[in-house]
């Protein structure tokens, strides 16, 4: 598949919020400001350990951009941390609730704070951002190691991003999804088994309301984290998040953040700095703008 093609489906398939999953489950069919509260309040019960990576006392004043923006739930968090946040997605979808949420919370202008646009082309100048957010966005590129040179040149030299990408070597694609492979090789035969094995692979991760899987992911292990960030410094690495353990008898997943999940799981949180001495070449300003307009 074509970048343009990788591009073209995620701008359809992330148009639909990521965690519109959750939404559903809560029976919230609407954005006003007490759905959204509720929807906010379950997301943290799930995803605990985000607000750790996320100190305002260190993010009070800075610029702040986040790439992948979902059901917003991480940027109002962030932005809320009396940060100057910017958001950036590729789908309308999420940019329009995360413009509507900085809107809520009194932001003029949240036209000009989200953009719509690619994580390859981030419509940012060279060194500019203070910190740079990314929950599980860079992966779905297609181009990941681009998308983490494009990190890097837009931070400032001492800034930081947090990125989380997927574990390559977690308890799911080590145990799971080998499963799930041997049943699709004794259902659809030799011939298109491993395309469609892939693809209930990746719809294990994201899969929208029709079912249907995630355009491209990306599996990184801790070793090749180091590799794609080896321009940064002070390279700090968390395994995070967990399935439930449904035999030989159930374990609800919080009751496994603490332990499997700091072993073998699902996600790998990254806090990478980049080097104070680090020089980014300056791109040509109608680059920035034909990026700014993407």
């Amino acid at each position: 598949m074509s970048q343009l093609d990788v591009d073209s489906r995620n701008r359809r398939f992330w148009d639909e919020l990521c965690g519109s999953g959750l939404a559903r489950h809560l029976g919230i069919t609407s954005d006003d400001p007490g759905s959204l509260l509720r929807f906010d309040a379950e997301y943290f019960k799930i995803y605990p350990y985000l607000e750790q990576y996320a100190p305002a006392n260190e993010l009070r004043g800075k610029k702040v951009l986040e790439i992948g923006l979902g059901y917003g739930t991480m940027g109002q968090f962030l932005a809320e941390k009396g940060c100057d946040y910017h958001g950036l997605d590729i789908a309308e979808g999420p940019v329009r609730m995360m413009r509507y949420r900085l809107g809520m919370l009194g932001v003029e202008r949240p036209e000009t704070k989200v953009q719509q646009g690619s994580a390859l082309e981030i419509p940012h100048d060279d060194a500019s951002l203070d910190y740079l957010y990314s929950i599980g966005c860079l992966h779905h590129t297609g181009n990941l190691q681009r998308s983490i040179d494009e990190v890097l040149r837009v931070l400032k030299p001492g800034g930081t991003a947090m990125i989380m990408l997927y574990n390559a070597n977690s308890f799911r694609r080590i145990v799971k999804t080998p499963l799930v492979g041997a049943y699709t090789l004794f259902r659809s035969g030799p011939r298109s088994w491993i395309s469609k094995w892939r693809e209930k692979e990746r719809a294990m991760y994201d899969a929208n309301a029709a079912g249907e899987a995630a355009p491209h992911i990306d599996y990184t292990s801790i070793r090749g984290a180091r590799r794609i960030f080896k321009q940064f410094e002070s390279i700090q690495i968390d395994k995070q998040n967990a399935d439930p353990f449904t035999w030989p008898r159930y374990v609800p997943r919080e009751r496994l953040l603490d332990n499997l999940g700091r072993w073998l799981g699902l996600d790998l949180y990254i806090t990478a700095v980049k080097p104070k001495s680090a020089v980014t070449n300056e791109r040509r300003s109608n680059t920035v703008s034909t990026a700014r307009a993407a």
